[in-house]
């Protein structure tokens, strides 16, 4: 039995690490993964090398411990089965299927307590989606949607399309989103966008009721299409006291921003929200049990599976970062199907 993970090397470049299967300490459990998904707002800047410097990977994720540097093994959505336990393991863990926040690798070690067992009625490939169900889950606590109000969504990739199918389900006044794609525009309305929108389109703000300098429609708005360009567009379509959610990581990408116009008159609201922790403010109802367990009952009303849009062995994985680093219009949610443990 081989273990086979993969490890960013430098910029534009994966490799396969090839070794012998790890053996759990009294502690653990040996997982075997069977599918694990590409989360390309994240893994990209990996990819390319556009981490900020002395940044930590997740301090909040025991197998993502450590500081931005090649090599590295970087990825969070892993789906496997326990296939053998350490002696201190309560034995009915052996055969359960496993969601595991764990970089692309066919074998690993871990705890069991940094392991979410799949519930019965939810499929791998569906599970594939929980980190970043959670991640919108936890974008909407952040910008707590009102009835009646009009949402904006800048960028359809994953993240945005569960944020917008979770959108879709709140007695909004309008969800519009944006979305340089059309692979992505369809699966945005599919999703429950009543409008899809190019946001280089030259009428943009016009349609959307917003005036240059002096705000739009909009009572929130979410920025997570990862271009730091786009948080200028998300503050000139919010209206007066509104909120913009920026939940993209940019990295190293530098942003620039007109807070000299109508920003600073118009009393805007930026709310920065990321999934390793929770709002100060909610955190005294809502814990990150509470949470996932939204996350997995979300999955369970979203259909996601068409937003697997390919499929590759994890020994083609420099063929799928070169996919969506250079035709990222032809991808929504990438995943990687793992070697059997029979592999030699």
């Amino acid at each position: 039995m081989r273990r086979h993970r993969l490890e960013f090397v430098a910029p534009g470049r994966v490799a396969m690490h090839e070794g012998p299967a790890p053996q759990p300490a009294a502690d653990q459990v040996l997982v075997q993964t069977r599918l694990s998904a590409i989360s390309p707002g994240t893994e990209m800047l990996v990819y390319r090398g556009q981490w900020p410097q002395g940044v930590t990977v997740d301090a909040s994720l025991e197998a993502l411990a450590g500081t931005f540097a090649y090599p590295l093994a970087y990825g969070y959505c892993a789906v496997g089965r326990v296939i053998a336990t350490g002696s201190a393991v309560p034995g009915d863990w052996l055969d359960r299927r496993v969601f595991a926040f764990h970089p692309h690798d066919n074998l690993f070690c871990a705890s069991p307590s940094t392991l979410h067992p799949i519930p019965d009625d939810v499929d791998d490939e569906t599970a594939l989606f929980l980190a970043n169900m959670e991640t919108a889950v936890n974008l909407l606590l952040d910008g707590a949607p009102l009835i009646g109000e009009q949402v904006v969504v800048i960028g359809q990739g994953i993240v945005g399309l569960l944020a917008t199918a979770l959108l879709a389900r709140f007695p909004l006044a309008s969800l519009t989103t944006l979305e340089s794609h059309p692979l992505r525009r369809e699966a945005s309305i599919r999703l429950g966008a009543a409008l899809c929108l190019d946001p280089a389109s030259p009428d943009l703000f016009a349609r959307l009721g917003a005036i240059p300098g002096q705000g739009g429609q909009a009572d929130l708005v979410f920025e997570l299409s990862g271009n730091p360009a786009s948080l200028d567009t998300a503050l000139a379509l919010t209206r007066p006291s509104g909120r913009v959610v920026v939940g993209s990581w940019y990295g190293s990408k530098k942003v620039e921003l007109d807070l000299g116009s109508f920003f600073h008159r118009g009393r805007l609201t930026l709310i920065s929200s990321q999934v390793s922790s929770i709002a100060p403010a909610l955190s005294a109802r809502w814990q990150a049990r509470r949470r996932l367990d939204v996350a997995w009952e979300m999955l369970r009303q979203v259909r996601l599976q068409t937003c697997i849009t390919h499929r590759f062995a994890l020994a083609d994985a420099a063929l799928a970062y070169a996919l969506i680093d250079r035709s990222p219009g032809e991808t929504i949610q990438v995943i990687f199907e793992h070697p059997s443990a029979n592999t030699r």
